[in-house]
C-alpha cells in the first residue's frame, strides 16, 4: 500500500473531526443561525409574557407558560439569607421546592404591585430545549424585596416554548 493509502483513514477521520468541531457551513450554518435567532425571539417573548402576567396579576396567563405536569420551582436561599432565616426560625429550609401554581395563585390575589426585572439575559437553545440565565431584582410596590440569579429550563412543544423548571437564588432584603 502506498503512503497515501496508509494515511487515508487518518485524513478521513481528521476531516470529519474538524467538521464536527467547526459545525455546519454555508447554507446549513445560515439556517442554524436563523433557527437560533427565532428561538431567542420566541423565548424572549415567553419572558416578556411572564413579566406582563406578573405585573397585571394574570395568574392564569402565567400558569399557561409552564408545562402542566412536572414543572419544578426551586428557591435557594443564599448563605447569608439562610443564616438570617435560621435566626428567625430554626426550621427554615435553604432549598424550598414549590410549584408555579403557587406563584400564579399569589399573582392573581395579591394587592401588591409586583415588578420583576431581568438583566444580563443569556439564552441557549438547540431548537428543542433551551436554558435562560439572568440576574433579577424583584420589586413589590416599587421597593426591592429580593434579588439573585435565575435559571429557566424550557422545552419546545407542538404549540411553542414552555417553562419546565425555574431555579433561583434568593437574597431577600428583609
Amino acid at each position: 500500500m502506498n503512503s497515501i493509502g496508509k494515511s487515508a483513514p487518518i485524513l478521513f477521520a481528521a476531516f470529519f473531526a474538524q467538521s464536527a468541531l467547526t459545525g455546519p457551513t454555508g447554507d446549513a450554518a445560515s439556517a442554524n443561525a436563523s433557527v437560533k435567532t427565532q428561538d431567542s425571539i420566541d423565548i424572549q417573548r415567553v419572558m416578556d409574557t411572564y413579566h406582563e402576567a406578573v405585573v397585571t396579576h394574570d395568574g392564569a396567563r402565567l400558569a399557561r407558560l409552564f408545562i402542566p405536569d412536572g414543572s419544578a420551582w426551586l428557591n435557594v436561599l443564599s448563605d447569608d439569607a439562610y443564616a438570617r432565616a435560621k435566626a428567625k426560625s430554626p426550621g427554615a429550609k435553604k432549598i424550598r421546592v414549590r410549584s408555579f401554581k403557587d406563584l400564579a395563585e399569589l399573582v392573581s390575589h395579591t394587592k401588591a404591585n409586583f415588578n420583576p426585572r431581568h438583566t444580563h439575559v443569556q439564552i441557549n437553545s438547540d431548537g428543542t430545549i433551551a436554558s435562560v440565565y439572568f440576574d433579577f431584582i424583584f420589586l413589590s410596590d416599587g421597593k426591592e424585596t429580593n434579588r439573585g440569579s435565575e435559571a429557566w429550563q424550557l422545552v419546545k412543544g407542538i404549540y411553542g416554548w414552555n417553562i419546565a423548571a425555574i431555579t433561583y437564588s434568593s437574597n431577600p432584603t428583609t
